[in-house]
């Protein structure tokens, strides 16, 4: 971590400079940007580099930024703050070698030596995963693939993908020619649930599912939809058609036929362990085009050198929209009428006429939602721009026991955006902060926009959509439940705006990054062995191969190619004891030692009290910056050490995560610990 210090902090104030000119930046912004100061818990500081992310400017969470100065200067800020952390995360090649020596009595030629004979009998197998790149994109894809395994292309028109449906006063809307009118113009038309043509308009003002997004269309038409599962894992890919002026139009853009589109976003999600990973294409491109794939960002492999460049060109390097803030119920849906699911939005739910007829069924199918399930963001490029966020977001437990039965509501968007829409009542706070007023008024706005164009039909008892959520029957709106009254409404409201108390039972939404051996899975370290075997040809006489091994396997959500655990190695050499009895344990390395945290850095060797310290061992054979075979049987790991004469080896054995979120890396509480005498003819 020093090491990584001083590059942010010396070659980041030297070299950001240039970035002052590029991204028009002050330099007292570029300085701070790029200097190290102590991370505290809740600054937005980032534990691996040491780079302060901005923040964000106020105002409410947009799937697109507006335009102004205070958001274009937050996005240049954004890039100079994954600037500095690409310098940071550049080190020096030499710094890359995972072995590291501690205090043996030997010289420093002779440690180098032991490390260039370890390197040498094993292959490069010591290395860190997703570690190949310092490219923001690139690193938070490989990150991606090491948590989720292999990422399929973005597809928008393949078998899986789905159009999502617009609805108006009941009716399904598409734009298409008009056979009656001469010419053939685009217009909207407008059929019932039997397929019967109702109407044709040359405007759709409103629709019935107006969009929660507050920055895109809130009618819009024809965007797509797709969702590819493998095994836990499911990666959502939504091509959605916007327009800055938030309305809909009989321009062909909005034609089923047309690829175009606007905002490109993909989510990755284990139903297991509850991790998830949001990507999203580049803001400053105005238009897609889903008639081709789309690369995986870090290509589909570390040799993936095309696909890696082409998705550097294609994903957002800034992570500038907040996606955890919308998708926080610890799913990778956002389950409201817009997104056309059999559930919501339906009178009599999944039993109506019209969710038979127009919706996407459960197309994102309904899934459980405890209190206590596993939630966590991957990507560190991600989580160093929210790690703030990430840190106070909370679920909520609805004081009046209506709507946390069977939903996870928080303080971030579910609770503060799609639960007032929900229930029709606006967002309140009793008492608010400065802070909280100027929050709910923006809230206050985008609720009035959505309601604006929410037609007549959808509030009416005809309709009778609105409000799709009801105390009681929930999302069956076909018994006429009375809805949520007022004083429940201010205290949960209260609550979900993190201003109640103990009423509302806060919990943090996001959960830690699991130790090895400690997560669910059975992923456990077995079956260490050690063994002394004679010298290879051409070394000394008194030289013995030591040989251990040991099994492992990386089961934590169940991904076979999973890929985020090493094992660190320390070793410590004395004396063979006379009467050759057991050591104790604490003859045997620390656990701190061990980590490796506190090496003294001398070029790629350094100290750690009196052990040798190999980190980052991956199994046999995994050479640097390959992609794992798929296993789900444990995986063999193999090491042969120099050894001398007469001496007393003794090995301890740590599984490591590496977390690709602000905790950096965690590591196994079980103690694996195995020795050897070395004892010469």
């Amino acid at each position: 971590m020093r090491a990584v210090a001083g590059i942010a902090s010396i070659l980041g104030i030297a070299v950001l400079v240039h970035w002052t000119s590029e991204l028009g930046l002050p330099a007292a912004t570029t300085l701070r940007l790029a200097t190290v100061l102590p991370c505290k818990r809740d600054d937005r500081c980032d534990r691996l580099t040491g780079c302060v992310a901005p923040q964000a400017p106020p105002g409410p969470v947009l799937e697109v930024l507006p335009a102004g100065r205070d958001h274009e200067r937050y996005v240049r800020d954004l890039a100079a703050f994954q600037a500095c952390r690409e310098l940071a995360l550049a080190e020096p090649a030499s710094a890359q070698r995972d072995i590291r020596l501690a205090a043996f009595s030997a010289s420093d030629l002779e440690r180098r030596a032991f490390a260039d004979t370890v390197m040498r009998w094993n292959g490069d197998i010591f290395w860190r995963p997703a570690s190949e790149s310092t490219n923001i994109v690139t690193r938070s894809g490989d990150e991606a693939r090491a948590v989720f395994g292999p990422i399929p292309e973005g597809d928008c028109e393949g078998p899986e993908s789905k159009t999502i449906p617009r609805e108006v006063d009941g009716n399904i809307v598409d734009l298409r020619p008009n056979p009656a009118k001469q010419g053939h113009p685009l217009e909207f038309e407008h059929r019932d649930q039997n397929g019967n043509e109702v109407k044709w308009t040359a405007t759709l003002p409103k629709c019935d599912k107006p969009s929660l997004a507050g920055s895109a269309t809130f009618c819009g038409l024809n965007s797509r939809l797709a969702r590819v599962v493998r095994g836990n894992v499911e990666w959502l890919f939504l091509c959605r058609k916007s327009h800055y002026s938030q309305e809909v139009s009989t321009d062909p853009y909005w034609l089923g036929s047309d690829p175009r589109f606007s905002l490109f976003g993909t989510i990755g999600f284990n139903r297991q362990s509850g991790e998830i990973v949001f990507f999203d294409g580049r803001k400053d491109r105005g238009v897609f085009d889903w008639s081709k794939t789309f690369v995986p960002p870090g290509g589909h492999s570390y040799s993936d050198s095309v696909g890696r460049a082409e998705a550097e060109a294609f994903y957002d390097p800034t992570f500038q929209v907040p996606c955890h803030a919308c998708h926080d119920n610890k799913s990778p849906y956002v389950i409201d009428p817009h997104i056309a699911q059999s559930r919501v939005g339906y009178r009599a739910a999944e039993k109506d006429s019209r969710a038979t007829a127009f919706s996407l069924a459960d197309y994102l199918p309904l899934r459980p939602r405890l209190l206590d399930s596993p939630f966590r963001v991957i990507g560190s490029g991600y989580t160093s721009t929210y790690s703030v966020d990430l840190m106070r977001a909370k679920t909520v437990q609805d004081p009046s026991g209506n709507c946390t039965g069977c939903h996870t509501l928080t303080t971030q968007i579910t609770g503060q955006r799609l639960a007032p829409d929900a229930v029709s009542r606006e967002p309140r706070i009793t008492l608010p902060s400065w802070v909280q007023l100027l929050q709910l008024r923006e809230e206050k706005i985008i609720y009035a926009a959505a309601a604006a164009h929410r037609t007549d039909w959808a509030l009416e008892r005809v309709g009778g959509i609105h409000p799709w959520m009801v105390p009681g029957s929930g999302n069956d709106l076909s018994l006429n439940s009375p809805g949520l009254s007022a004083e429940d409404w201010q205290r949960l409201s209260d609550c979900l705006w993190d201003a109640g108390g103990a009423e509302c039972g806060y919990h943090p939404l996001y959960t830690p990054c699991p130790a090895p051996e400690l997560e669910a899975g059975g992923s456990l370290l077995t079956n260490a062995t050690i063994e002394v075997l004679p010298a290879p040809v051409g070394e000394a006489t008194t030289v013995r191969v030591l040989r251990f091994g040991w099994k492992y396997l990386n089961g934590y959500g169940g991904v076979p190619e999973r890929d985020d655990v090493r094992v660190n190695v320390a070793i410590k050499t004395g004396a063979m004891p006379w009467d050759r009895a057991p050591p104790k344990i604490d003859a045997y390395p620390t656990v701190e030692e061990a980590k490796g945290i506190d090496l003294e850095p001398h070029e790629a060797i350094g100290s750690a009290g009196s052990s040798l310290v190999i980190q980052n061992a991956s199994y046999a054979g995994h050479t640097r910056w390959t992609d794992p075979v798929a296993s789900t049987l444990p995986r063999s790991f193999r090491l042969d050490v120099p050894g001398k004469c007469n001496q007393r080896i003794l090995i301890r054995l740590l599984p490591k995560r590496f977390c690709f979120d602000e905790s950096n890396a965690t590591y196994s509480a079980m103690d694996h610990l195995i020795y050897a005498d070395i004892v010469c003819d």
